[in-house]
């Protein structure tokens, strides 16, 4: 296997490391770009005394860090402030505010158990828990716990001691379990349930039928929308806020369903003035036990190639 390939190889994992540093997938892959230049730049340099993948990772932390020095953490609505309760006073999108970013699961490959470490450390919740983090205590806590590099490894990478490696995976640590989403948030439900709730949700929200939603939706169910900052807790203010905002009776939207973040997903279709479906967001569900307990709704279109789904949709 040439070096290209080798590259090639672990890009899928790379991205998914650098994304987990930095909160956007946009810039994690600039970020592994970057590994990859310095990388052939450097190669006649790599002695071999680790592996591609591991040197790989070395090259692509570094930047990550170097990146994180101009740049500030990654946030989603609810981290800003408090809810909002009347869906007709919605805050106008905040462009300049470093949102957080979905990943699309189908950028792992086709075996993404054996290349990503801990699956529950790429979901939303522990990806915008970590963003609390500085950036070498979030370094730290990533090649130890999702890659679970020894100590003395990470030490090596930061130019730090074992001792203080330690030390900053205890503060991490403490400041996660400050954060830590629930457990209920870190995985999905099992079949058939989870699908159950799927294909209600999806005709439900292409109906507007909001006795269905209303089911389908927990008591704390919350509902963001980045770039907007305005977002909604409670069932009863998520229905209001859904009542007002979509148009009433079939033919209005479609959802196509898609994954990001080891969760479940719908990129969401809205029918223009030309009859046509346009891109409108990417809404990534939290599915608990038997209901539906967030709804994170990125209203970026941009987002969608990323995705593999086209601006348009062809359903007429």
């Amino acid at each position: 296997m040439n070096l290209e390939e080798e590259f090639a190889q672990h890009r899928g994992e790379l991205v998914a490391h650098c994304y987990r540093m930095l909160g956007s997938l946009h810039d994690a892959e600039d970020a592994v770009q970057e590994t990859y230049l310095r990388a052939w730049r450097g190669h006649a340099d790599f002695e071999h005394r680790s592996s591609v993948r591991t040197w790989l990772y070395r090259i692509a932390t570094n930047v990550c860090l170097n990146l994180l020095q101009h740049s500030s953490r990654r946030v989603v609505p609810s981290a800003l402030g408090a809810p909002g309760n009347d869906p007709d006073e919605l805050h106008a999108q905040a462009l300049e505010v470093p949102w957080l970013e979905p990943f699309p699961d189908q950028l792992l490959g086709a075996d993404p158990a054996t290349v990503v470490g801990d699956r529950a450390s790429l979901r939303l919740a522990m990806v915008a828990a970590m963003q609390h983090l500085p950036p070498r205590q979030r370094a730290v806590l990533i090649l130890r716990e999702v890659l679970t590099w020894p100590a003395a490894d990470v030490a090596s990478l930061l130019d730090t001691t074992t001792a203080a490696v330690n030390s900053s995976l205890q503060r991490a640590r403490a400041e996660l379990a400050r954060l830590r989403p629930r457990e209920d948030e870190l995985s999905e439900p099992h079949e058939p349930l989870r699908r159950a709730l799927l294909d209600q949700f999806q005709a439900a929200m292409e109906s507007k039928d909001l006795v269905v939603l209303e089911g389908l939706f927990s008591t704390d169910a919350r509902w963001e929308m980045p770039p907007i900052p305005t977002w909604f807790s409670g069932r009863s203010d998520v229905l209001r806020l859904l009542d007002a905002k979509l148009r009433p009776g079939p033919g209005q939207r479609v959802l196509v369903e898609t994954s990001a973040n080891g969760q479940s997903a719908f990129a969401l279709y809205i029918r223009g003035t030309d009859d046509l479906f346009h891109a409108h967001s990417i809404k990534v569900l939290t599915c608990t036990k038997d209901a539906i307990s967030a709804v994170l709704a990125f209203h970026q279109p941009a987002l969608f190639p990323a995705f593999g789904l086209p601006l348009i949709h062809g359903r007429s």
